[in-house]
């Protein structure tokens, strides 16, 4: 845990042969409605920022946040061309810190809480940001987490007042729905 993985690494898998395996509108389908507030952490190139974005609306707005500025960079590259940029505000956090006072509808943490060294402190910031009735997304890779890891940053949710609503199926991966508790 607490290692991020190298921007230039996340060419390997944000690309378009992704969506066979996770497809944004089917994963994410379920929790967004046109116009939502949606903050995407850990969003590294984009790939289910600009989806949503597309799912949001022109009313919608994604909160993009990542650690590394070379993959904000990206980001907004991809967004530009995939005509959603208005839609999408990019942010870069610190270690430790997401550094944003905005409350949200959805939230989602693809595949990135396993990088973070403090997970009981990223979870309370997480449900700081959620909006009363608001649903946060947890998914982490089964060859990166294993069963007993993801248990421990379930704990930590419940510790931080996160309530768990479910665990949706979503390929190659762990998975737990959240809401305020």
């Amino acid at each position: 845990m607490g290692r991020v993985c190298p921007w230039w690494q996340a060419y390997t898998f944000d690309h378009a042969l992704r969506r066979i395996v996770h497809n944004p509108e089917k994963i994410l389908g379920p929790y967004l409605k046109e116009g939502m507030t949606v903050l995407d952490i850990g969003c590294g190139m984009g790939f289910f920022s600009i989806a949503m974005a597309r799912m949001l609306g022109t009313e919608g707005k994604v909160t993009a946040i990542d650690l590394q500025p070379q993959m904000i960079r990206v980001l907004k590259k991809r967004a530009e061309k995939a005509e959603v940029a208005g839609s999408i505000i990019t942010h870069i956090c610190e270690p430790g810190n997401l550094g944003i006072n905005e409350t949200a509808d959805f939230i989602l943490a693809f595949y990135m809480v396993h990088e973070v060294p403090d997970q009981a402190s990223f979870l309370t910031q997480v449900a700081s940001c959620l909006k009363p009735g608001a649903k946060f997304l947890l998914v982490e890779p089964v060859w990166h987490v294993s069963r007993t890891d993801f248990h421990r940053t379930m704990e930590y949710a419940a510790n931080s007042g996160l309530k768990l609503s479910g665990n949706p199926r979503i390929t190659l991966s762990h998975t737990a729905l959240f809401i305020p508790g």
